[in-house]
């Protein structure tokens, strides 16, 4: 059992030892002040050694207990809350399963890869008022971005009608991608759906119109067996003439390269359209460069931590999370709608009240869309 939690604090565990997981859990002990860890674990015998090893102590009294089952977990007295930092495709559960024991759940994007998952998480945690659930957004929680916002709000570009966003990851030539996607849904599911979340951070309370992709397999043939692409083009109009354009990739060769621009009637506000490591150039004979962080944790890392410090605020204070929960499925159910246009080649369609309605018959469509590999 874990002592109980110092005064303003949260005993929480995290669930999943992947290369979220331990760094969410460095986070919490080191950069959370409100959170008091005692527990993480993992299925995969890899990082159960990495964590017996990490958290080793000789004190028992603060030892954070490794477990290799999530159900062992969450039974552990005392527990007040969960980071579940799994695969997307027990997301839902783990976080349906933490609901049912009456945890605060701070659950990764996207909630679920199948919508009614969703859906039913959303449900679960409009019956348990009393406890706190969110997903992982992160980006709202960067400093750059909530500048940006400010920025939109306070009218410094007239009325937003236009996003653009990427996320285009870093080459990974381990493997690792590929056993990575099989897990989490496809490339506008998984790596298009913070951008799909910025545009409507930006844009407002809007409703998607219609959507359309188009895909390619550059350097990952193992996708096409996946139905996935390593990098993607989505569009999306919005009702009431306002526009997104999203391109994913997972095939960059200088780095972990993320930029947003929101475009209104009176100007522009650009995001990390230049990205950087640090404020140091390099000048010579080749001209001037500067380096590119080669992952999303070093230019996010601030921003998880935020993050992390907010959700707990909102459990120690009883007040609303940071987030909505319901924002999560907005996104999701545009991420598959663009997933569908790329895999069909037709335009996908929402009437006024964003329900996903039946494309017209593709000599009718905006597009000839499609996948190429």
């Amino acid at each position: 059992m874990p002592p109980a939690a110092p005064y303003g604090k949260i005993n929480i565990a995290v669930a999943g030892l992947g290369r979220m997981g331990k760094r969410h859990a460095k986070t919490l002990l080191y950069r959370v002040p409100h959170a008091n860890l005692v527990a993480v674990c993992s299925n995969d015998a890899k990082e159960l050694e990495w964590a017996r090893e990490f958290f080793k102590t000789d004190d028992k009294k603060t030892e954070i207990k490794v477990f290799d089952s999530y159900a062992d977990m969450i039974e552990l007295p005392g527990l007040q809350a969960v980071w579940v930092s799994t695969s997307t495709n027990v997301h839902a559960p783990f976080t349906l399963q933490a609901i049912a024991k009456n945890l605060h759940v701070l659950c990764e994007k996207p909630i679920s890869q199948k919508l009614e998952e969703a859906r039913a998480v959303v449900d679960a945690a409009k019956a348990n008022p009393h406890l706190k659930v969110m997903a992982g957004y992160s980006r709202r929680f960067d400093a750059s971005y909530r500048d940006a916002k400010d920025k939109v709000d306070k009218g410094v570009i007239g009325k937003p009608f236009l996003v653009r966003s990427q996320t285009c990851d870093l080459l990974d030539e381990t493997g690792f991608f590929v056993r990575y996607a099989a897990k989490n849904g496809g490339v506008f599911v998984d790596c298009c759906i913070h951008d799909i979340d910025l545009s409507l951070y930006y844009l407002g309370d809007v409703i998607p119109k219609a959507v359309w992709a188009i895909g390619t397999i550059t350097h990952h043939p193992e996708l096409k067996a996946l139905n996935d692409v390593d990098n993607g083009i989505g569009m999306v109009e919005y009702w009431d003439g306002k526009l997104a354009y999203f391109y994913c990739s997972r095939t960059q060769a200088h780095g972990h390269d993320v930029a947003t621009e929101i475009t209104g009637t009176s100007g522009k506000i650009s995001v990390n359209v230049h990205p950087r490591s640090n404020n140091v150039l390099v000048s010579g004979s080749h001209g001037i460069s500067n380096e590119v962080q080669p992952k999303y944790w070093e230019r996010f890392e601030d921003a998880f931590a935020t993050e992390a410090n907010e959700y707990l605020e909102s459990i120690i204070q009883d007040k609303p999370v940071p987030l909505p929960l319901e924002l999560g499925i907005r996104s999701l159910e545009i991420g598959w709608a663009l997933q569908d246009a790329l895999l069909s080649g037709q335009t996908q369609h929402f009437d006024r009240q964003g329900r996903h309605v039946a494309a017209p018959p593709a000599t009718n469509a905006t597009n000839s869309g499609g996948v190429k590999a």
